[in-house]
């Protein structure tokens, strides 16, 4: 899960509600658990898979609306990438990804050298960057050995 413990990030996720005035109800810790307890990147739909066994009577919005909330709050983050469902992660350290073009599969990419980037001049467009994350697209080793080594399509 990272360099946090479990217990580590249900606290921060205590501490964050109770700053923000939020009640700590059982389907956001729930919520919080099961993404902490994963180590890849689940989609909503996979967390609600997994959390209708300790919350039975949770709902698919009700997921959606938590994992939403969390993004906000800076607890975890958002991975969005064209022909798949958004993921989510609880990791909010600087890291970056490879993303499977034919099985999305994502995968954590730690390199120091991308974290070192210099911003680009944006002051034209009046936006301020605080952060980035990139994405390298390609195709897994997984995805090519099954195509025997054949180009894929992306």
């Amino acid at each position: 899960m990272g360099s946090a413990s479990l217990e580590e990030r249900v606290k921060e996720l205590e501490q964050v509600c109770r700053s923000r005035g939020l009640p700590l109800t059982i389907q956001r810790r729930a919520v919080f658990e099961t993404i902490l307890e994963r180590d890849d990147h689940p989609s909503a739909d996979q967390i609600l898979e997994q959390i209708k066994e300790r919350v039975p009577d949770i709902s698919r919005t009700t997921v959606y609306r938590i994992l939403d909330t969390f993004v906000q709050l800076g607890l975890i983050t958002k991975i969005c990438h064209p022909r798949s469902v958004a993921r989510f992660e609880p990791r909010i350290q600087q890291h970056h990804h490879l993303i499977c073009m034919h099985c999305e599969q994502i995968i954590d990419l730690e390199e120091d050298r991308l974290n070192g980037i210099a911003y680009p001049d944006v002051r034209r467009h009046d936006f301020q960057i605080t952060d980035y994350h990139i994405h390298f697209r390609g195709i897994c080793s997984g995805c090519r050995s099954r195509a025997g080594g054949a180009e894929l399509p992306d």
